[in-house]
Parts: C-alpha cells; sequence; structure tokens
C-alpha cells in the first residue's frame, strides 16, 4: 500500500490536502491527539481499512495539539477525540467519534463510496 494514502497534515495544508483533493477522491480526517487512548486504539484500525479500500479513499490525520491544528477542530466544532470527518468535494458529509471496529466504521464508508 502507498503510504501516500495515509498522511499528516496541518491547517497551512488543510485547503490543499484534503478540501481539494477530495474532488478527486474522498477523505477521512483523523483528528486527534497522542494522550488520547481511543485516539491510539482507532490508528491501527484506520491504517488496515485504507489499505482494504485500495486507493478508493485516502486518510488525513491532524494532530490537534500540533501548531495551529486545534483551529480544524474548532472549525468542524469537534467535541471529543478521536473525531472522523468524510469529506467528499470539500465538504463535510459524515463524522463519527470514538473508537470504533473495523466492521463499523466500513459500513460509515460504505454508504458514500
Amino acid at each position: 500500500m502507498s503510504k501516500s494514502l495515509i498522511f499528516n497534515v496541518n491547517l497551512e495544508q488543510f485547503e490543499e490536502k484534503v478540501i481539494v483533493a477530495s474532488h478527486d477522491k474522498p477523505v477521512l480526517v483523523d483528528l486527534w491527539a497522542e494522550w488520547c487512548s481511543p485516539c491510539l486504539v482507532i490508528a491501527p484500525i484506520m491504517a488496515q481499512l485504507i489499505e482494504e479500500y485500495n486507493g478508493a479513499l485516502s486518510l488525513a490525520k491532524v494532530e490537534v495539539d500540533e501548531d495551529e491544528n486545534m483551529k480544524l477542530a474548532g472549525r468542524y466544532q469537534v467535541r471529543g477525540f478521536p473525531t472522523i470527518l468524510l469529506i467528499i468535494k470539500g465538504e463535510e458529509v459524515a463524522r463519527f467519534s470514538g473508537a470504533k471496529p473495523l466492521s463499523f466504521i466500513r459500513e460509515f464508508v460504505d454508504k458514500y463510496l
């Protein structure tokens, strides 16, 4: 699997790497924090999902405690971590919060692909 399908993004890069890129293929955005244990639980599950979907979508990881990234959490009115957003054609179409099993995330994504 190409690592370019899973990438870190910050506030400065968000418009180009997520919003613009989502016009070509859906982008999942993982808003997470290092101190958040559910964030650490869901990370390998999200990586497995991206691998399974074989290039059909990508995953942008936003570490909310870095730089200005908390502004993104504010922009999307995130209330807890992790929060996973699905961005398609520049718009948030769905979200969920908390660590979820792979089966839940597959169903979540499949509704929109």
